[in-house]
């Protein structure tokens, strides 16, 4: 039987399904560039469950963004993507879905392939050109894409490197934060690395807010970043919760403050606006 070439390649295939091409040529290229499938390396990862499409009285639930691949510098430090698409396509035919995934995910580099080599879309803006393709053995390694990285995000010190690489805590569960909290985690710790002091997230009720709070305050303690941190709620049982819950794994670093006094043997606290606030400036925690 005669095997039929690529249109647009002209490259001898088998007429490969999807999943062919990603068994046959892109895991073998991945793992050839250096990529570790254990903790670089994540397949078919599902990120949205689909929006929800309301008609009448019936509710359905739309279809759900799927990657074919994601290569992360370490867990949860997301670098590139790659989309597959079988040999009847081009070998850039899944950019654009790529490219709307990445900017979900907030990734900068973004891979096609079709079995016949890679597309490369670079969104840094540090390439001279912004979409050029690669052979399949030219896939960039762990190491070239996280230096293109830390240029892109002004991540210029061995310091600065030091905190944005901090690891996540894991319970060994496999656990993985959501993909907006992987976005606002990792922006944190991008603008605390460089310098800035001061900075708002806005997430909506039920996104997880406390999980996204204890692992940027986990990074930033594990990394020494901050000697010591303060977490604030508004009511006696979310500090409670918090304590016993999110943040157990500080065991016996954690005190939740009352009246005011500050036992400075600790390094994160947590305790109610009230409890902190007074009057007199003397009497205000923020002045220790």
């Amino acid at each position: 039987m005669a095997f039929p070439k690529n249109k647009e390649s002209g490259i001898l295939m088998g007429n490969f399904t999807e999943a062919d091409i990603k068994t046959k040529y892109i895991l073998p290229a991945i793992q050839k560039a250096g990529w570790d499938l254990h903790t670089q390396v994540r397949e078919e990862v599902s990120f949205t469950h689909g929006r929800i499409i309301v008609r009448g009285k019936m509710a359905v639930r739309g279809k759900g963004k799927r990657a074919d691949y994601i290569l992360y510098y370490k867990p949860n430090i997301p670098l590139a993507i790659i989309e597959a698409k079988d040999d009847s396509h081009g070998l850039g035919d899944g950019m654009q879905q790529a490219l709307e995934y990445a900017e979900i995910l907030d990734i900068p580099f973004v891979f096609t392939s079709n079995g016949t080599g890679f597309r490369f879309h670079d969104k840094s803006g540090y390439s001279e050109q912004i979409e050029r393709d690669l052979p399949l053995d030219c896939l960039p390694s762990p190491q070239e894409l996280w230096k293109r990285y830390k240029k892109f995000r002004n991540i210029e010190t061995q310091t600065a490197e030091a905190v944005v690489a901090q690891d996540y805590y894991s319970d060994g569960s496999g656990k993985s934060p959501r993909y907006y909290q992987l976005n606002a985690i990792n922006r944190v710790m991008e603008a605390v690395a460089g310098g800035q002091n001061r900075i708002l997230l806005v997430m909506a009720t039920g996104t997880g807010k406390t999980y996204t709070a204890f692992q940027i305050i986990w990074r930033l303690w594990k990394s020494k970043t901050k000697k010591r941190i303060l977490f604030l709620a508004d009511r006696n049982i979310l500090v409670d919760q918090t304590k016993q819950n999110d943040f157990k794994p500080f065991g016996q670093a954690m005190t939740k403050i009352s009246k005011r006094q500050v036992n400075k043997s600790y390094e994160i606290y947590l305790t109610l606006y009230q409890a902190v606030t007074g009057n007199e400036e003397a009497q205000n925690i923020y002045s220790h």
